[in-house]
């Protein structure tokens, strides 16, 4: 695993164009605890050269190679997924949940052998723990996941509670998405998990890219086993 399991991380999720996602890029705090998502939508519309774009672009602000998620939601060919990833300087990519069993176990084993961390996302799976109960290996990073359009429905709510079950079992790292906000962040490690995922605040306001991170990265801080 790439990332240090003391640590606490915000993950900020870019789907706006290239040279706006490199405008708040260079804008961020040049901070290992950020990790930079090539959101799904921005891969649709780039490819994995937008991945090596990002890639570049976050190692110069950062002085060093800075950590990447493909957000590719790979449902089918795991290991043609996780190389083209790989290829493109990613240091993880993603799997959903409700892909084929057959699927996930190549994807992580692809992940494995290459070198980069895999993520499994358990958008719309109900019972993520059923999911990891079947696999071969575990995945690097659960992603416990409300997504977007499950927002407008006032009785989703955000997957905190899976969070201990899941650590109580396996020696994995867990990813919270679909919170947007300061106080979902906060809950967020308050239940244990390692990485919160944004998009929305920094979408809707690039402007405020760099006070918008300072402020998310006070809430993590304060939640380091350092």
């Amino acid at each position: 695993m790439l990332l240090n399991r003391r640590l606490k991380y915000l993950q900020i999720a870019f789907n706006r164009s290239l040279p706006e996602v490199e405008t708040m890029i260079n804008l961020l705090p040049p901070s290992d605890r950020i990790l930079i998502e090539a959101g799904t939508s921005f891969i649709k519309n780039y490819g994995v050269s937008g991945i090596s774009q990002l890639v570049s672009i976050w190692e110069w602000r950062l002085g060093h190679k800075g950590y990447i998620v493909a957000d590719l939601k790979c449902m089918d060919r795991g290991f043609t997924e996780v190389k083209a990833a790989a290829d493109a300087g990613a240091s993880a990519a993603t799997c959903l949940g409700l892909a084929p069993i057959e699927t996930i176990n190549d994807f992580i084993k692809s992940c494995l052998e290459i070198g980069i961390d895999s993520m499994v996302d358990m958008m719309n799976v109900e019972f993520p723990f059923e999911v990891l109960q079947k696999l071969k290996k575990m995945p690097d990073i659960v992603v416990l996941h409300r997504g977007v359009d499950e927002q407008l429905n006032k009785e989703k709510m955000i997957p905190h509670h899976n969070i201990n079950r899941i650590k109580g079992a396996y020696n994995v790292f867990i990813s919270v998405a679909g919170g947007e906000g300061l106080k979902d962040v906060t809950r967020t490690f308050f239940n244990g998990g390692d990485i919160a995922v944004v998009w929305r605040p920094f979408y809707n306001e690039p402007n405020l890219t760099t006070q918008l991170a300072e402020q998310f990265l006070t809430r993590i801080k304060g939640h380091a086993k350092e």
